[in-house]
């Protein structure tokens, strides 16, 4: 290896093997050996000044570096690329990505949507995955109104709060400061932070999915994640409680399947019972697959369902 190669090589190493055309130039690569070396097949040109080595196998964290690479500093993943960055659900990293830079640039990339901001700052921004520069968790929230329809917005609201990436307050905050309902999209987020779409409240796909049988089937909407009773000094915090007292839990992979968990699932069921609570529990497969039978249980357990005793054991 050259002993100009190898400076280049330790920078693309730490950029999933891409690099700058002026990075190979600090490191001493003119770009008529960049040019031979591109000739040769040992280089690859992504884009207008991106180039790989050839280290790492591509993958979706790679490819969006190579973009921000190329377009150069300021910019950042934003829109539904960062929610992907942030692990909002719903949201995958996959081209064409999404960045935002200033508005004095007059920057395009093929393939790749760049958009432009007059001010983006500090506290909307930050880095993330593999230190990408992204926007943040809350302004992604507030950016994404302007295109995600209100199924998308709700699923990736209800997860930044699920995951304490954001809370309301301050996204109530940021929207105020930020011109209010004057950006466009900003009433339809404000009316699903209020509470009005159907799948707000929901704390994962299944619990949404199962918010939106009970509305289409034209069942009282249930209050979601409310805390109503106590066991071993922990909350008991369910998915839906309905007005009558009725409880109904979803029962996704992820959170119940040690035996710890299992254990604690038997104890709060038995709370609880014996607080007086009618309990239903569907599982993934029923509400994905059998909503007739998931919507015609609850109606059932609605109308036979007695008034809940007030007196009884709940926080």
């Amino acid at each position: 290896m050259t002993t100009t190669r190898r400076p280049i090589e330790a920078i693309a190493q730490g950029q999933h093997g891409y690099f700058t055309s002026q990075q190979a130039a600090d490191a001493g690569l003119t770009r008529a050996v960049l040019r031979r070396r591109v000739n040769s097949g040992n280089l690859d040109k992504l884009m207008v000044r991106t180039f790989t080595s050839g280290l790492l196998p591509p993958n979706s964290i790679g490819a969006l570096r190579a973009l921000l690479l190329d377009i150069g500093e300021p910019v950042w993943a934003c829109g539904p690329t960062a929610a992907a960055l942030h692990g909002f659900d719903g949201f995958r990293l996959s081209p064409p990505y999404h960045v935002v830079t200033e508005r004095s640039r007059n920057v395009r990339r093929l393939g790749h949507v760049v958009h432009t901001t007059i001010d983006l700052p500090v506290i909307d921004r930050e880095a993330t995955a593999e230190s990408l520069a992204v926007t943040s968790p809350t302004r992604t929230i507030i950016d994404l109104a302007r295109w995600a329809t209100a199924p998308q917005l709700t699923a990736a609201l209800d997860s930044a709060l699920r995951d304490r990436l954001t809370t309301e307050t301050f996204l109530h905050r940021r929207i105020n400061a930020l011109g209010g309902s004057g950006r466009y999209g900003i009433p339809r987020l404000l009316a699903i932070v209020e509470g009005n779409e159907i799948t707000r409240g929901g704390h994962s796909w299944l619990e949404r999915r199962f918010l939106e049988l009970i509305a289409a089937a034209g069942l009282p909407r249930p209050t979601t994640q409310a805390i109503i009773a106590s066991t071993n000094d922990r909350l008991i915090r369910v998915d839906c409680r309905f007005d009558s007292g009725l409880v109904v839990e979803v029962l996704g992979y992820r959170w119940h399947r040690t035996a710890a968990q299992m254990q604690r699932d038997a104890e709060r069921m038995n709370r609880l019972m014996l607080d007086g609570h009618r309990v239903l529990q569907f599982t993934y497969a029923h509400v994905a697959e059998q909503p007739e039978f998931v919507t015609g249980t609850v109606a059932e357990a609605l109308v036979t369902a007695r008034p809940h005793d007030p007196t009884s054991r709940s926080v």
